[in-house]
């Protein structure tokens, strides 16, 4: 078993992420109740930039306070987290 990995990004990151599932929720729902799709697609683009976002948010966090002395493997791990930004 792992120790937990927080930081002070955390908490605001699952707010973030809570609010976008809501929102995507409601997506779904808009899909389903046949809304046009111009109205749906607008809304799956503020889904996608909130989620986004928080992944920028922790990627960035985990920059700042993860990364060691940059080293080697500091360095792989940074160039691996950039393929996701």
């Amino acid at each position: 078993m792992t120790d937990q990995h927080l930081h002070a990004t955390h908490p605001g990151l699952v707010k973030r992420l809570k609010r976008a599932d809501g929102h995507l929720r409601h997506v779904i729902e808009m899909i389903v109740d046949g809304r046009p799709c111009a109205e749906i697609a607008i809304q799956m683009q503020a889904v996608e930039r909130a989620i986004t976002a928080a992944k920028r948010t922790l990627i960035h966090d985990h920059i700042d306070n993860c990364l060691g002395d940059g080293g080697e493997d500091d360095l792989s791990e940074l160039r691996a987290l950039a393929k996701l930004l």
